[in-house]
């Protein structure tokens, strides 16, 4: 598959010529007018979320740190990294990052972990950050902010080796990760071991002040996987109520042992077949023998084509749980990650994309709005929004005037450029030496075992040891 002409976004100076490339690649997005400022703004009014006001349309969301301690405790790099999530100006924090439920669910041995010894601390860590925040825009009582809850499953490297554990044996990812036999099979009680585990976190979660869980199911990981475990047996896979057992058991949990704790769901709403590099590193998809992709949550079958249909009704029946907070994403960064985190460049056990980025964006931003057309009750938080670079603010205003999200969330672009929710509402002009170019050192440092961070903006990262180690294995992978 050759790879298509990729325009560099940095390069489009105005709107005209944005929606002319949009025409091109056969794509829609919001574009709208200007960016407004003030207080009556549409990415400055105030919404009701989880019994609270939400102080402005702008949310930080959860990404996966590879810079705590092998306790799980929080480090200064952490530290560092919430307090400029709290001075950023969004007034939703989804989660600040993802934190294991268990050991052997933690995605790298320095992922956050929460339990009976860490869960003080980070409520030492979220105090920090809401702290931070009012330090900076003078009160924090119209800031919400959760904590990511997630088991890594499939993914799974507690020690920094895979350890999977996985829903279903997967005729593609089971060689990537190591599967080779039913070992690593979770059996039905291993997962109620699991729901508790959930429960418990939660409850800890409450306690350290957080004001919502998110109880992840998205990117691959153990609940995701859990949705499409259509050939698994027992009382967590099968039909749709099997499949969702598991959702419904930890919010049941979490309902009878955290009474009052909100609960969010973060959930790719779709998913495509995994992609794995071809001629030039352009990603082509590995489908099975057969052509047929029976695997993916919110697929068609074909592997690269979308059906809303179970993601709707999930969706209804999380309106029935009493849950009206929604994080949509999608794919997984593992196999699929154009769909899930569109980039001009690839991380370094990566593929390049196989087509625009553009075109990524626009398909989550389309889905968004579509759920939101069928669901009004929820609050949906979009994601995918990063690589829009200059044109995110404008994008995301319109966005939000349409209808077609109510929050909009920011993630790689929060490490380079945390104050760039505070400046678009202010109306200042962006600062274009900030805004992520999608260069995916934030995923090549960790995949090779180094701290997390923006090493080609962020001066911090630029100064230590590992943006040297940096460059010197993307260079020797350039050399082939």
């Amino acid at each position: 598959m050759p790879r298509p002409d990729v325009e560099k976004l940095s390069r489009i100076r105005n709107a005209e010529d944005l929606a002319e490339r949009c025409r091109e690649l056969g794509v829609w997005l919001p574009l709208g007018g200007e960016v407004e400022a003030g207080a009556s703004a549409p990415l400055a009014r105030s919404l009701e979320v989880a019994g609270r006001s939400l102080g402005n349309r702008f949310a930080i969301l959860p990404m996966e740190g590879w810079d705590g301690t092998a306790e799980g405790h929080s480090t200064d790099l952490v530290r560092r990294r919430w307090r400029r999530f709290g001075r950023s100006g969004a007034k939703l924090i989804w989660g600040g990052e993802a934190v294991a439920v268990s050991r052997d669910g933690r995605a790298n041995p320095h992922q956050l972990l929460i339990d009976g010894k860490t869960a003080p601390a980070l409520g030492a860590l979220r105090q920090e950050l809401v702290d931070s925040h009012a330090e900076r825009w003078g009160s924090s009582d119209d800031l919400l902010v959760g904590l990511q809850l997630t088991h890594s499953g499939r993914y799974a490297r507690p020690d920094g080796e895979a350890r999977p554990l996985v829903a279903y044996r997967h005729p593609v990812l089971d060689a990537r990760v190591g599967v080779r036999d039913d070992g690593p099979v979770l059996d039905d009680s291993a997962i109620d071991g699991i729901v508790d585990d959930f429960v418990l976190a939660a409850k800890r979660a409450q306690q350290a002040g957080f004001h919502f869980v998110d109880v992840k199911h998205c990117h691959g990981y153990l609940a995701h996987e859990l949705l499409s475990a259509f050939s698994r047996p027992g009382c967590f896979g099968g039909d749709f109520p099997g499949r969702t057992r598991f959702l419904r058991s930890v919010v049941g949990g979490i309902r009878a042992e955290a009474p009052g704790l909100e609960i969010g769901i973060r959930l790719s709403i779709f998913d495509f077949v995994p992609h794995r590099p071809g001629k030039q590193g352009v990603g082509v998809p590995e489908l099975p023998s057969g052509g047929v992709y029976p695997h993916a949550f919110g697929g068609d079958g074909t592997g690269t084509g979308i059906d809303l249909e179970e993601p709707s009704r999930l969706l209804a029946l999380l309106e029935e749980l009493g849950i009206s907070l929604v994080c949509t994403t999608a794919g997984s960064p593992y196999y699929c990650s154009h769909v899930q985190r569109p980039s001009f460049h690839p991380p370094s056990d990566g593929y390049r994309a196989p087509e625009d980025p553009l075109v990524g964006v626009a398909r989550q931003i389309g889905a968004t709005a579509e759920l939101a057309r069928r669901h009004p009750g929820l609050v949906l938080v979009g994601s995918g929004y990063s690589y829009l670079q200059e044109w995110l603010p404008r994008v995301a205003q319109a966005a939000v005037e349409e209808g077609g999200v109510h929050v909009v969330g920011i993630g790689r672009m929060a490490l380079s450029y945390p104050e760039l929710p505070g400046d678009a509402l202010a109306g200042r002009t962006l600062d274009r030496r900030l805004l992520c170019r999608t260069f995916s050192d934030c995923t090549t440092a960790p995949r090779n075992g180094l701290v997390s961070g923006c090493y080609p903006l962020d001066a911090f990262y630029k100064r230590r040891p590992e943006a040297e180690q940096l460059a010197l294995l993307k260079s020797r992978a350039r050399r082939g």
